[in-house]
């Protein structure tokens, strides 16, 4: 098999890992059980099934290869791999049992998801594992799985996850198709279009760059989220009715991701407050992912994203006029589009040749300070029930990586008639987490308050 080059903002990825800051998405799921062997049942049948399932016999390895100087020229700006590259291959040596670990029974399944999400996954083997946590309660256990985002974001990572666990049917992903034949040079016919999309690539680069800049000067933000890393990890998470969130968005109009933001914003708010470290003036600016993946994508295992970048308006006492205050930057966000703007930085991974991700990764990730405090981001989940070995899944916890100087990462996801916030943050710089996952229920109960019946 042909070794899968990464894509650009995948290689990026791969390459602004530390050891401190280990790149990888994750979620913790909670089953129901039916008895107290569950959990050694459910790590039997993720091994067993895991070795089914291509995607996850995939690894990551470093490739050096020359230029390929066939590409068109409308992809001049989008460098080739060249020289620092990497790409995805099965690994001759997989074993499922190096992936899918069974742990002791556990009091809180938060606490032991903290300590395994801080530890980096193994570069030389797929980057992926699932950990299994028996509840010593013995009518539930959890399962945290995580993917380097090298490997999959959000979708790619939902899918190869329900891949191993009870058969259900997924959406179909249309086959790559095959590239065109093509000489060694460039068709001298389509020049004219690939110049104008040079330097509309050019003008584009430009205009993210100094939003980029611009966005980094006129902020004040808090040392809450912007602590010296320690590179230890906490979770915490927190459940909220989704007939509440729309009944505040029918209210006050707006999205659904509207009041579900501006919830992290009171939140905040709230924590910041009973902190003792004031509110007033605090303006963290939040990254929003978007993703440019089309259904049914051709390239289903590459990271498609873009993303707004929107002050949160925790310095604000009213929670309505917060409310108003993001619908507001998400309305110019989208009416700007995905392409442009201090967000849409990931976008400028595909101008940097593969040995420039290489070289500047260290210095890439230290610059995730300069451009924004805080990620919230969505990941879709089916809104069919999952079950692992008949148990039923009933609760399920989204978390983010925590880039390099930043304190708190926060992911959410629709379940079941359910909001899910998974929380992750610096466990050092963040110990009162759980207080901050209870903001966030009490946040919405003011919103439902505010709004009236």
């Amino acid at each position: 098999m042909t070794p899968d080059l990464l894509a650009p903002l995948d290689l990026a990825f791969w390459n602004i890992e530390s050891a401190d800051h280990p790149m990888h998405l994750g979620a913790l799921g909670v089953f129901s059980a039916h008895s107290p062997t569950a959990g050694a049942h459910a790590a039997d049948l993720l091994a067993a099934r895991a070795a089914a399932v291509p995607g996850l016999r995939m690894r990551i390895r470093d490739v050096w290869r020359p230029l390929d100087l066939r590409r068109p020229l409308a992809q001049g700006l989008r460098p080739p791999l060249g020289f620092g590259g990497a790409a995805r291959e099965p690994d001759p040596g997989f074993d499922p049992l190096h992936h899918v670990r069974l742990h002791a029974p556990a009091r809180d399944f938060h606490a032991a998801a903290g300590l395994l999400m801080q530890r980096p996954l193994q570069r030389n083997r797929p980057p992926w594992e699932a950990h299994v946590l028996p509840g010593e309660d013995g009518v539930s256990f959890a399962v945290l799985f995580k993917f380097h985002h090298a490997l999959a974001d959000g979708l790619r990572a939902l899918t190869l996850a329900a891949a191993v666990l009870d058969p259900m049917d997924l959406p179909a992903v249309r086959p790559r198709p095959a590239a065109p034949a093509r000489g060694p040079l460039p068709d001298v016919r389509k020049l004219p279009e690939a110049l104008r999309g040079a330097l509309s690539d050019v003008g584009r680069a430009l205009d993210i760059g100094a939003s980029v800049a611009r966005t980094s000067l006129a902020t004040r933000s808090t040392p809450a989220l912007t602590a010296e890393p320690t590179g230890t990890r906490r979770t915490a998470g927190a459940v909220v009715d989704i007939d509440d969130v729309h009944l505040v968005r029918k209210a006050v109009g707006g999205t659904v991701n509207d009041v579900l933001i501006a919830v992290v914003a009171g939140a905040l708010r709230r924590w910041l407050d009973e902190r003792g470290e004031g509110t007033e003036g605090i303006a963290p600016r939040a990254l929003i992912p978007v993703s440019r993946r089309r259904p049914r994508s051709a390239h289903p295992q590459g990271n498609r994203l873009s993303g707004y970048l929107m002050e949160l308006p925790v310095g604000d006492p009213d929670p309505l006029r917060r409310l108003g205050a993001v619908r507001a930057a998400m309305d110019r966000n989208k009416d700007a589009g995905p392409n442009r703007g201090a967000g849409a930085v990931a976008l400028l991974a595909d101008h940097v040749p593969a040995l420039g991700h290489r070289l500047g990764g260290p210095l890439v990730a230290q610059a995730a300070r300069l451009w924004f405090d805080i990620l919230v981001t969505s990941v879709p989940l089916p809104g069919i029930g999952l079950k692992l070995g008949g148990h039923p899944l009933t609760e399920v916890y989204p978390f983010a990586p925590l880039a390099r100087g930043q304190s708190l990462a926060v992911a959410i996801s629709t379940y079941r008639g359910q909001v899910h916030y998974g929380l992750v943050a610096d466990a050092k710089a963040v110990p009162d987490l759980r207080r901050l996952a209870r903001a966030v229920t009490e946040e919405v109960e003011t919103l439902i308050t505010v709004c009236g019946p």
